[in-house]
């Protein structure tokens, strides 16, 4: 009897211990659901928040954005249930979290300065952006909430585990090897998806995920993350497009023998017959095939004149007032008069609009294209191109000369000379003001080149950069009274102020020019790198004498060429934009150049049709405005758009970007010149 009620206690225990650890394991395993749902709850809220934030509009993608989502989540739980110590699956839960909170925060902050997606190209060569600190942080505090939504996750992360609503153990091999065969599954469902749904136009999600590197774009498409991914795999492993566009022959009409054109003698049968590489080979067709630009009225108009180039820092056409920049002013109402220019902005801004302007080509995206051009042959850079008529070069920059590795860019351009901010600048003016002086840097440069025969300066500017406060801009500070009383905010008179530093500079440049004799016989030519992105949209507007818009308008901008010798002004309302600099002055100076090898066209010509490119696709004609991220063609009124004039905008688009990836990467000139 004793034995008997023994075995009972132990089996009643047992059973009980049983029934303990079966609701302890079904409460572990309710913890690991929620540990799985807040990984992807957290994901695709973070992908949510991200696409209002920047595009202001719920993704259109959702279902493409849980399926994605997912993937990552179930990676993420087992990344963060590896342990056994459940200290450590806390450690790295709170890492992940904060980490990629953090990284969703920083493309927000480097999207609302830049309007792009930063590449991994751009992560591992940041340093540099230590020094403009002061314009991250303005930037984060006109962004507080959005960084708030992005951080919530983090909050509740903190508030979860203090409840203990998440477990931490280690996950079993069981669930560990589902939730592999579930990313496993999920993978080749996202990528029948790829394969098999919008796999139609250049930028389909097909040609997006394999062939064409368009992060914006892919960011709107797949998210954010699916972005990152791509990007990462292609700066690791390197990426070459796949996806070609048949080459068209030029209309038999298209080219008249009573007109000339800016065009050179180069035998592409010859090289299509003996090139066995079918990239260059395809070059070879594709530049065979343009257009050339015609010769016009204006070819020729300054041979012979010497020729100063200014890229200025953030010159937006509302800094060009008589009561404020009344220099600036002088060379818009007697010069030529670019009434519909536009400088739209590239993701690396600066160095990308320098490159697109000295160059007339895109730059490569995701990387830095400043630096990769360098030891490449450039002929029509204009160094290049006027040492070949007898011109002396100089260039300056009022920072420093090796930010973006511009003293290797320059000199790769052919300049005969580079000053900056560490190669002897700082021994003429003071260069410790931030941002510092271009009207010091033209008075202590001048002299170097001004009573040279023929002779060509380019100047790279500083004075309108970022922040417009009295406080942190030594320019702004500097020509503040001339401003205060105008009936503008604080940042819209600052960044006025700023621009009033260029407009001295000009000044001083006609002044040293007229008083050695050289004002008539000297060209100047003004155009920005980018607008004034340290302006909100509604700050820009105050100055502006028309609404502007957030897509385009933003980025209308002035382009300045100027000459004593002009009679009258020339007013030119097509559109037009960075890229067109270049072959519209070698045009305007008679240099002998092959317009079909840029991808800018001369503005003056009347045979091309002007496209206006944006970094993400878009773009504007004489016809109307396409914005890429709603796919969506607005016509000018009263015009009528023939079948399918999108698609044929968006073709040549893609052969502009992929031809200038190209001529940089394969130094294409050095081929086509045998050099």
């Amino acid at each position: 009897m004793k034995f008997l009620f023994k075995y009972i206690v132990k089996k009643i225990k047992l059973d009980y211990n049983a029934n303990v650890e079966k609701c302890r394991n079904k409460v572990r395993t309710m913890k690991k659901l929620k540990t799985l749902a807040y990984w992807t709850i957290f994901i695709i809220y973070e992908e949510v928040v991200f696409s209002i934030l920047i595009f202001g509009k719920f993704p259109k993608t959702f279902l493409w954005l849980i399926l994605l989502s997912t993937q990552f989540a179930l990676f993420l739980d087992i990344l963060t249930s590896m342990f056994k110590n459940k200290i450590t699956n806390t450690i790295i839960t709170y890492v992940l979290t904060a980490s990629t909170c953090f990284i969703v925060g920083a493309q927000l902050i480097y999207y609302k300065i830049y309007g792009a997606i930063i590449s991994f190209f751009s992560i591992m060569n940041s340093a540099q952006v230590t020094q403009f600190m002061d314009t991250i942080f303005v930037k984060m505090g006109e962004n507080l909430f959005g960084i708030f939504l992005i951080a919530l996750p983090f909050l509740v992360l903190i508030i979860l585990n203090i409840t203990k609503a998440l477990s931490f153990e280690r996950m079993k091999l069981r669930n560990c090897l589902i939730e592999s065969f579930s990313i496993i599954t999920i993978t080749i469902l996202g990528l029948l998806c790829v394969n098999f749904i919008n796999t139609k136009g250049i930028y389909s999600n097909k040609n997006l995920y394999y062939n064409v590197h368009s992060p914006k774009i892919t960011v709107n498409r797949m998210g954010l993350y699916t972005a990152m991914k791509l990007d990462l795999k292609r700066f690791i492993f390197g990426f070459e497009e796949k996806l070609t566009v048949e080459v068209t022959a030029i209309p038999e009409d298209a080219i008249k023998e009573e007109k000339s054109y800016n065009i050179t003698e180069i035998d592409f049968d010859t090289l299509i017959a003996d090139e066995t590489d079918e990239e260059i080979k395809l070059m070879h067709e594709y530049f065979a095939n343009q257009i050339p630009s015609e010769q016009n009225e204006y070819t020729g108009m300054f041979e012979g004149k010497n020729l100063i180039v200014l890229v200025a820092e953030a010159l937006s056409d509302v800094a060009i007032r008589e009561d404020v920049t009344p220099n600036l002013y002088k060379l818009y109402k007697e010069g030529f008069q670019f009434t519909n220019f536009y400088t739209p902005l590239y993701p690396v801004s600066t160095a990308d609009g320098e490159y697109i302007t000295d160059m007339s080509l895109i730059p490569k995206e995701g990387v830095w294209s400043m630096y990769r051009i360098n030891g490449n042959y450039v002929p029509y850079s204009y160094a290049n191109a006027f040492e070949n008529v007898g011109y002396t070069s100089n260039s300056y920059h009022n920072h420093t000369s090796t930010y973006y590795h511009r003293d290797e860019f320059l000199n790769t351009l052919g300049y005969d000379s580079f000053l900056a901010t560490g190669t002897g600048l700082e021994d003429r003016m003071n260069t410790k003001l931030w941002p510092n002086s271009d009207y010091e840097m033209i008075d202590v440069t001048i002299g170097d080149y001004i009573n040279n025969e023929k002779f060509l300066a380019y100047y790279m500017t500083v004075s309108g950069h970022l922040n417009y406060t009295t406080a942190g801009n030594c320019m702004s500070g500097r020509n503040w009274e001339q401003v205060k009383n105008l009936p503008y905010s604080h940042k819209a008179k600052a960044y006025l102020a700023c621009q009033i530093e260029l407009d001295k500079a000009i000044g001083e440049i006609i002044n040293e020019l007229t008083l050695a004799g050289r004002l008539e016989d000297t060209v100047i030519v003004i155009s920005p790198d980018h607008y004034p992105y340290g302006l909100t949209l509604a700050e820009l507007n105050e100055l502006s004498s028309y609404e502007r818009d957030e897509i385009f308008e933003k980025h209308h901008t002035p382009l300045l060429i100027w000459s004593a010798s002009m009679e009258t002004p020339v007013k030119i309302d097509k559109v037009c934009s960075s890229l067109d600099v270049l072959p519209t002055v070698l045009n305007l100076f008679g240099i002998e150049y092959d317009s079909r090898l840029l991808v800018g066209n001369d503005i003056l010509s009347e045979n091309k049709e002007q496209i206006v490119i944006y970094s993400d696709r878009s773009f504007i004609t004489d016809k109307g405005r396409y914005n890429s991220i709603t796919d969506t063609f607005t016509p000018n009124s009263d015009i009528e758009i023939e079948e399918g004039y999108v698609d044929k905008i968006n073709t040549i688009i893609y052969q502009k970007y992929n031809m200038s990836k190209l001529i940089l990467e394969k130094d294409y000139y050095r081929k086509i010149f045998n050099k």
